[in-house]
């Protein structure tokens, strides 16, 4: 009896472990359990980039630069009052949230005759000015800061100013 109980001699212990380990290495992993947990990564990643995708088009969607002002008709000439003051009259057309871009601008301009003869109206001619004619030259359009704008609209075609562009522009 005490036979069974003797250590084994290390070539013995050594051809067991052996055995063992093939026994476990040749057992079949079942293939269920491998891809019951791929599963939830592939769901999970599938979830992460429809989040991703929704998440960069509504920054694209908020973001989106529009160049439409509000209320602008593009087909007419609009009239742009400044905080200053200064009305001009052209094409307004926004560049990006703090400026606006007005072109083929005009603008009016009260002509004074520096002695008056008596008996002649001191107020004046008032005249509709092209940018540009000026002694400095300037292009015909400008860029302006919206904190400087009061608000702006659209002016009809049978308007004064209106009337008075088209007649410039024969």
């Amino acid at each position: 009896m005490m036979d069974q109980y003797k250590p084994q001699p290390k070539q013995q212990a050594k051809q067991a472990t052996s055995v063992q380990s093939a026994s476990v290495a040749s057992r079949p992993v079942p293939q269920r359990a491998a891809s019951n947990r791929k599963k939830p990564i592939i769901i999970t990643m599938i979830i992460v980039i429809f989040v991703a995708i929704l998440g960069l088009g509504g920054y694209a969607t908020y973001t989106k630069k529009s160049d439409n002002l509000v209320g602008v008709n593009s087909g007419k000439y609009q009239a742009l009052f400044l905080t200053n003051g200064q009305v001009y009259f052209g094409k307004l057309a926004k560049v990006d949230n703090d400026t606006i871009k007005i072109s083929d601008i005009f603008y009016l301009q009260v002509q004074q005759a520096v002695q008056p003869k008596e008996g002649e109206d001191k107020q004046g001619e008032t005249q509709l000015v092209k940018l540009g004619e000026e002694l400095h030259g300037p292009e015909d359009e400008m860029f302006i800061d919206r904190d400087q704008v009061l608000f702006w609209e659209n002016l009809k075609g049978s308007g004064k100013v209106t009337e008075a562009i088209s007649q410039y522009k024969k």
